[in-house]
């Protein structure tokens, strides 16, 4: 018997001009943290997203340590964070001294949730980081005005939400600093990368200083702070670029995949599928599904049998609480929910319809 391809989880899109970029780079002798395709790359993102600035950097993590550290968030300091994220979003927070105050999500949405931000809220309280989960936007609105309210700083970490928008505005606008990722799996790739999007200069200025080791930008190999070594080579951004100018297509794409997804799955009682709220455009960066407890399979099962048939899933992140890192006593119902019975089904732009057809028989078959 044929032995079916291997589908999985997520995997880049590389038809554009990366390798007409990349050779350019290369000719051209640019190749590290120098080059044309840096600039291109910050100037273009940042005005897709519709901001001023973009500061690029060599990973989504770097990013978010940056965001906090041009904000001046150390020691003493509180940073909330949603319990349900990827671990550098408090690893960030523990890089700068400061402590991360977890508090639980939506249930619907899987994002922080604003009434437990504004509960968790106290006079060492210096930043809100509220993370766009699998590219749904949050509750945008609600999270500021409570920031407003409380004279407190908005960090968005759109890392898996690029394209996504809150009433029509993309996410990665509205915070005072916002971060994206372009790890090999998210919405656009550099294979490793990150961006720091502002409106404010002094901010922008702040986030390059600290980008290259702290050095002073009109005394060369003057350090007037400690900084990092945080830059994106221009071979990353000649990537980056072109990546961007189709990233249209590939938001569109993540949205056409759920579609499918939707179209085969939504009739089946013991699926939770993931929402897209009416203030909401979701890019769906991994359509993650949820399995209802009666389900006669446990989540951990339906990954061994789909990986038994050449599928390939991933489970949803552990609760930060949960880790001996970021470990608090107490619970965090949502989020626990929603972890333990949550996995993501393959989701790269490059899926065809077959693909997404063959998966969802599978699963029929399994949970029915």
């Amino acid at each position: 018997m044929e032995k079916k391809a291997f589908i999985p989880v997520a995997e880049p899109v590389f038809d554009g001009r990366e390798l007409e970029y990349l050779s350019d780079c290369i000719k051209s002798g640019w190749i590290s943290s120098i080059g044309k395709y840096v600039t291109e790359f910050e100037q273009g993102f940042a005005r897709y997203i519709g901001c001023r600035y973009g500061v690029a950097v060599h990973t989504g993590t770097a990013a978010l340590h940056l965001a906090l550290a041009a904000l001046n968030v150390g020691p003493g300091d509180e940073v909330i964070v949603p319990d349900l994220t990827f671990a550098a979003t408090a690893n960030a927070v523990l890089y700068t001294g400061a402590k991360p105050v977890l508090v639980d999500v939506q249930e619907d949405t899987w994002n922080i949730d604003p009434q437990q931000v504004e509960k968790a809220i106290n006079e060492n309280t210096k930043a809100v980081i509220a993370v766009h989960l699998y590219g749904h936007p949050c509750d945008i609105e609600a999270i500021l005005d409570i920031c407003d309210r409380y004279g407190i700083m908005l960090v968005e970490d759109a890392a898996e939400a690029h394209g996504s928008e809150y009433r029509g505005k993309k996410v990665g606008s509205f915070g005072k600093i916002s971060i994206f990722s372009f790890f090999g799996n998210k919405v656009i790739t550099t294979g490793e990368g990150g961006i720091c999007l502002t409106d404010d200069p002094d901010l922008k200025q702040r986030i390059e200083q600290l980008r290259d080791h702290g050095m002073s930008t009109i005394k060369k190999y003057w350090h007037d702070v400690v900084g990092y070594n945080y830059r994106m080579t221009n071979l990353q951004a000649a990537v980056g670029v072109a990546q961007l100018e189709r990233i249209d297509w590939f938001v569109e794409r993540k949205r056409k995949i759920a579609e499918l997804y939707k179209n085969y799955l939504e009739n089946i009682g013991d699926l939770i599928l993931p929402t897209e709220k009416d203030y909401a455009k979701n890019v769906f960066w991994m359509f993650t599904i949820c399995l209802r407890e009666q389900c006669k399979v446990s989540r951990d099962e339906l990954m061994q049998l789909l990986k038994s048939e050449g599928v390939d899933s991933r489970p949803v992140f552990f609760p930060l609480h949960m880790m001996p890192p970021y470990y608090t006593g107490k619970a965090f119902p949502n989020s626990e929910k929603i972890s333990k019975a949550g996995l993501s089904l393959p989701s790269s732009a490059a899926l065809t319809e077959q693909n997404v057809d063959r998966i969802c028989r599978l699963i029929t078959r399994f949970i029915t």
